[in-house]
């Protein structure tokens, strides 16, 4: 009921200010929202890559301790600049509209809570993929080269996160919680499931906007969690038709990690046992435990955000 709902023409669906114009208007509002979105995300990747390759060049392939100021001010610069600006310019060419395009709306304090423990929850149950993901055995010469790509992936992003101060943890928060939960959501779920929402309906674009959402990230080692956390998102945005839900969800489940990394935990902790090792056994407890929690907050939350009756009349 709910997909045909979103399908027939009800919440899911772009305000009449918001649907292009049948001849005139500009090159961006005569296109289908497949190739708006395609065209989205090729604009964002060449400028954010532009800025990404700059960077490599400037720090050598990886920055150092010595230059973590600047590589964090570089960041900053290419999450706005590459894909933060780009992204609300496009949805201005597309409509005059940006906050209706957006679904930018001021969420119930009801709301927030339920959908920061789901994600919270989520998150401790993808700890438990990653770490089965781990376990598994693979070739001596394929497992040496995986180790390098991961280690560089994970050396990067330590250096990124570490902080050693309170006015420093506040600046990672804003480097890598507040600007790309703004950024990347006004993106995926702004442009890119809203197009594939009016091309394929409600739940179906939320979907394909998590999967392009977790390749777009390009980190072969964590992209299951990725997608995971995207189809969320989007599932969060569908059910809601709040975008700013989804922001808050992402800055919670980003702000965690950096809080993690300040207080030196393990990267595979887990909630029930922070301090310890996490053996198998626990991490099944902590999962299982975190499975349910996550699954009875995502049906509060489609509860909250049934329709009002006169919504799908």
């Amino acid at each position: 009921m709910d997909q045909e709902r979103h399908e027939a023409g009800m919440p899911g669906d772009p305000a009449p200010g918001d649907r292009q114009p049948a001849g005139g208007g500009n090159i961006f509002q005569r296109m289908s929202p497949i190739a708006f979105a395609v065209v989205s995300l090729v604009v964002v990747f060449v400028l954010y890559q532009v800025i990404g390759g700059a960077a490599l060049l400037l720090f050598g392939g990886q920055p150092k301790a010595d230059t973590v100021g600047l590589f964090r001010w570089f960041t900053l610069l290419g999450q706005i600049t590459g894909i933060l600006l780009p992204t609300l310019l496009l949805i201005r060419l597309r409509t005059p509209n940006v906050p209706g395009y957006l679904r930018l709306k001021l969420p119930s304090p009801v709301e927030i809570i339920v959908t920061v423990v789901s994600v919270f929850a989520l998150q401790q149950v993808l700890q438990g993929y990653l770490a089965v993901q781990e376990a598994i055995p693979l070739p001596h010469n394929v497992q040496v080269i995986v180790e390098r790509i991961k280690e560089l992936f994970e050396e990067t992003y330590r250096i990124l996160v570490s902080a050693e101060s309170i006015p420093e943890f506040m600046f990672v928060v804003l480097i890598v919680a507040i600007v790309p939960a703004l950024s990347e959501e006004f993106l995926f779920r702004g442009i890119v499931q809203r197009s594939m929402e009016e091309a394929a309906g409600g739940l179906r674009g939320a979907v394909l906007a998590g999967l392009i959402f977790g390749a777009f990230h390009m980190n072969p080692f964590s992209l299951i969690p990725l997608v995971a956390l995207g189809i969320f998102f989007g599932y969060v945005v569908y059910r809601s038709q709040n975008i700013s839900l989804a922001v808050a969800a992402h800055f919670f489940n980003n702000f965690i990690a950096c809080t993690a990394s300040y207080l030196q935990l393990r990267d595979d902790f887990v909630v029930l046992a922070p301090d310890q090792p996490s053996s198998l056994s626990l991490v099944a407890v902590n999962t299982s435990f975190f499975g349910m929690v996550f699954l009875f907050s995502l049906l509060y939350f489609k509860r909250i955000t049934e329709p009002e009756q006169n919504d799908s009349m």
